[in-house]
């Protein structure tokens, strides 16, 4: 049964756990006057993410579906929320939209721009491309600017059921997942480009408070620190030192 916790202020966590992985999948609601979804789960959840959504919000009222790039936990019940939210939006970057989105989806996408603001109400989304960061040339994040919230999707993997929110150290958790991903099949979770620092920076200046994370504990605290040694943690993982 998907978890439902508030981790920030009308900002809440799904998180279905899967034994057979040991990992979490999250998706976040933003309870505004336009409510939004980021991440749908896989199509096989979607009655549970429903559910879970429909403690907190009319999912019928659903306007804005996000997320990072085109994969199945990210957006694989996608067509499911369109069908029973009728105003609902998928929004992701451009050429998420262009590539994947628009042909995939039974309504098109709202294709976002680098730095193009999306207003849910009180709140502000910022898009920031990030291609190739974790993985896939559409990838991006979006960042909430009145909370300071990074929705990133995959960065800061970490296994384990764990808890909801944590003020510790995420990127050692990071560190661990990414090395014992290394020696098995997921050699290649992330490649790595002369662009990755310059990613990494970019995300580090927006100055984040907290880090909405897509599988393991979202963190709040220092995330441009975070995001700084995080860098440095990909850099020895898949840049070669």
């Amino acid at each position: 049964m998907a978890k439902v916790t508030e981790i920030g202020p009308e900002l809440y966590r799904i998180s279905v756990y899967v034994p057979d992985f040991d990992l979490q999948f999250n998706h976040f609601l933003v309870n505004d006057e336009e409510p939004l979804l980021f991440h749908t789960g896989y199509k096989a959840w979607f009655s549970e993410v429903h559910e879970a959504t429909a403690t907190v919000v009319d999912p019928s009222r659903i306007r804005w579906i996000g997320f990072s790039h085109f994969e199945s936990d990210e957006c694989g019940s996608l067509n499911q929320w369109l069908e029973v939210a009728p105003s609902a939006e998928a929004v992701c970057s451009v050429v998420g939209a262009l590539v994947s989105v628009n042909d995939f989806a039974i309504r098109p996408a709202k294709g976002m721009a680098e730095g193009e603001v999306l207003r849910t109400g009180t709140c502000r989304f910022r898009l920031c491309r990030t291609p190739h960061l974790p993985h896939g040339w559409d990838a991006s994040a979006l960042f909430e600017e009145t909370s300071n919230t990074l929705l990133c999707s995959d960065l800061f993997h970490q296994v384990g059921d764990v808890e909801p929110l944590t003020q510790s150290d995420v990127v050692g958790r990071t560190r661990e997942a990414l090395k014992e991903y290394q020696a098995g099949i997921l050699a290649d979770y992330s490649p790595y480009t002369h662009y990755t620092g310059q990613l990494f920076e970019k995300l580090a200046a927006l100055k984040p408070e907290r880090l909405a994370i897509m599988h393991g504990s979202s963190f709040e605290g220092n995330g441009e620190r975070a995001l700084d040694d995080l860098a440095v943690v990909f850099r020895e993982t898949f840049g070669g030192g």
